[in-house]
């Protein structure tokens, strides 16, 4: 049932930082009654590739949002548990990125002011 989405993950983690964050995400979620994966193949295939998961719609947007903001919160969780150096200036994550021009986030989670976009 997954055969293409494991080729596509050893690919993804093969070219990319093996540390990503993954989230496979069930569409349609609204029309339970058509699914061609139930909700536990979703989500033990999820927990042996160690990915996030996730039933949404897409015609509701029902989990939608939640997808967002649980990929995020996983993105905070590994930078607070340093898999991620985000003052390593090889690090794929920014810190500051969307934040007002002429601030940036400081070491100690406060902002610190600085001179324009590049300074």
């Amino acid at each position: 049932m997954f055969n293409h989405l494991a080729n596509w993950l050893e690919d993804a983690r093969q070219q990319a930082n093996p540390n990503m964050t993954i989230m496979l995400i069930g569409n349609k979620c609204d029309l339970a009654h058509r699914m061609a994966v139930s909700k536990e193949e979703g989500e033990q295939f999820a927990n042996e590739n160690g990915l996030l998961f996730l039933e949404a719609s897409a015609r509701t947007a029902q989990n939608v949002e939640e997808a967002f903001i649980k990929t995020a919160a996983k993105i905070i969780s590994k930078i607070l548990e340093g898999i991620f150096d985000v003052f390593n200036e090889s690090s794929v994550i920014k810190v500051g990125y969307g934040h007002p021009q002429g601030t940036s986030r400081a070491r100690d989670g406060m902002v610190a002011q600085r001179g324009g976009c590049c300074s």
